[in-house]
């Protein structure tokens, strides 16, 4: 077999053509590589303009007087975050991953500490790219990053609504650097990095071991149980309940901002979901992109029937909720399933946000301004068994070096599902357990929480020096009566 072989190759080199062939096969591999990186990075664009929806959101259902602080928070953890994320937290996410194919494989990520236990390897945080300092690495390392920061950026402003009204801006920026050099960067790795939960179908035989396309889990999941952690431990606003325990409404103070902010983030969730193909020359970004509009318009329309029907109104801020929920529904799942599972999906999160919202608030007593941990962490581990359930086996083929395409409980592999539940299950309790620790941990050092003075008056001029709205008086308090929604549900969630 070798000496044929050796004859077709001497053949093949004296054929005038080969040099031109080569040309063609190499100039064809630069502009497929030139195309993936201007789409990732056009898609990280798409994901760093979602923070100014983030901001409207937040800001529209907070008051009046808080405008100022509350905008602060989402500017600078923007900032905060990317710093942190430069500093440690690319290295511990990413500096294992290894080969990339669509960014130009071997892109010198390549140092993964691992624990290898009975022939598996169980990954845990990477160890290369700290202050992006590889003097050798392409622009495939680059464009790897800021796509990578904005999705740790959209994690770390989800607690950001959970907290508003109350929180030192000092203890919001210790935890922007925890949230970006640390905590989100671990769990991502475990993901996306090439780390232990990846590895689940390789190790176990668990399907293609977690599957999050683009980060029910990771993004959202994290920032809801962040969130919770922070919510429960600050305490709830003055006034948002009554000696019984009744959750009385506070209503927000511009409902027009919030819509427009939601559509802001419905937009940018295009470059969220479709970017993390990390590839435009991957043809399947058509089918994320309309699986993520279906998503979100089912879930908007789902939401707005469940507390019409209910509570006698289609409040707009239920609306809002129910899109946002649809989205990050579906932003696990949304390569590997169909447009009818999409809007099932997004349906499901459209109810499952309301019935959240209010458990959250009347039962558990949880005081979260934006409702970010319905829709954000309620809502994301729904969207992470989804894909477990519905996933149908159209794409995903070797995935996490598992042959074969993604498949859920209903198209033939439980152990999908069985993965994605303790990807859940993981995400949840450490980072609820890190944050919980640190909120008690900085609440003893420099407090969590403004005086009640302070959250009477408005945080704007005590923390922030500057009022929002300066050619108003603003009211220190606002009551609502007779609303006929539940107050939980009068807010949309950033």
């Amino acid at each position: 077999m070798l000496a044929p072989a050796l004859a077709v190759g001497a053949r093949a080199a004296e054929d005038p053509a080969a040099p031109a062939l080569k040309t063609v096969a190499d100039l064809t591999a630069q502009n497929s590589l030139a195309i993936n990186i201007v789409w990732t990075l056009i898609a990280g664009f798409l994901v760093m303009f979602m923070q100014a929806g983030f901001a409207m959101v937040e800001t529209g259902f907070t008051r009046a007087k808080n405008v100022s602080h509350t905008m602060a928070m989402n500017l600078m953890i923007y900032c905060i975050g990317m710093l942190g994320y430069w500093i440690c937290g690319f290295a511990f996410q990413m500096g294992g991953v290894g080969f990339l194919p669509t960014l130009g494989g071997a892109v010198g990520l390549n140092h993964e500490v691992a624990l290898h236990v009975s022939g598996r390897i169980f990954g845990l945080l990477g160890l290369k790219g700290f202050l992006l300092s590889g003097s050798s690495w392409s622009g495939s390392i680059f464009a790897l990053f800021l796509f990578n920061m904005v999705f740790m950026d959209t994690a770390a402003t989800i607690p950001t609504g959970a907290l508003a009204e109350r929180w030192k801006f000092s203890s919001f920026v210790f935890f922007g650097f925890f949230m970006s050099m640390f905590v989100y960067p671990l769990f991502a790795n475990w993901v996306w990095g090439g780390g232990w939960l990846a590895k689940l179908g390789i190790n176990f035989g668990l399907g293609h071991g977690l599957v999050d396309h683009a980060g029910s889990a990771v993004v959202h999941l994290v920032g809801g149980a962040a969130a919770l952690a922070g919510a429960i431990v600050i305490g709830p606003r003055l006034g948002k309940f009554t000696r019984a325990g009744k959750p009385t409404a506070i209503p927000g103070h511009n409902i027009p901002m919030a819509i427009i902010g939601t559509f802001i983030l419905a937009f940018g969730w295009f470059g969220f979901n479709a970017g993390s193909t990390l590839a435009g020359t991957d043809l399947r970004i058509a089918v994320i992109a309309v699986n993520t509009m279906l998503a979100s318009a089912a879930g908007a329309f789902s939401a707005m029937l469940y507390v019409w029907l209910r509570y006698g109104k289609p409040e707009p801020s239920i609306l809002a909720n129910g899109m946002l929920a649809g989205l990050v529904s579906i932003t696990a799942s949304c390569a590997y399933v169909s447009t009818i599972s999409a809007v099932v999906i997004g349906a499901a999160a459209g109810i499952l946000v309301v019935i959240s919202v209010i458990f959250i608030e009347g039962t558990l007593k949880v005081d979260d301004p934006v409702g970010a941990v319905s829709v954000h962490g309620i809502c994301g581990l729904w969207g992470v068994l989804a894909l477990g359930l519905f996933a149908d086996g159209t794409y995903g083929n070797g995935l996490n070096n598992v042959p074969g395409t993604v498949r859920g409980l209903f198209y033939g592999d439980s152990g999908q599902l069985i993965a994605q539940s303790i990807g859940a299950i993981s995400c949840f309790v450490f980072v609820f357990g890190c944050f919980f620790a640190f909120f008690k941990i900085l609440d003893i050092w420099i407090g969590n929480r403004v005086s009640p003075k302070v959250e009477f008056e408005g945080l704007d001029v005590s923390e922030m020096g500057a009022i929002g709205y300066p050619d108003f008086a603003i009211a220190p308090e606002v009551r609502s009566a007779g609303r006929p929604t539940p107050s939980a549900s009068t807010r949309a969630a950033s």
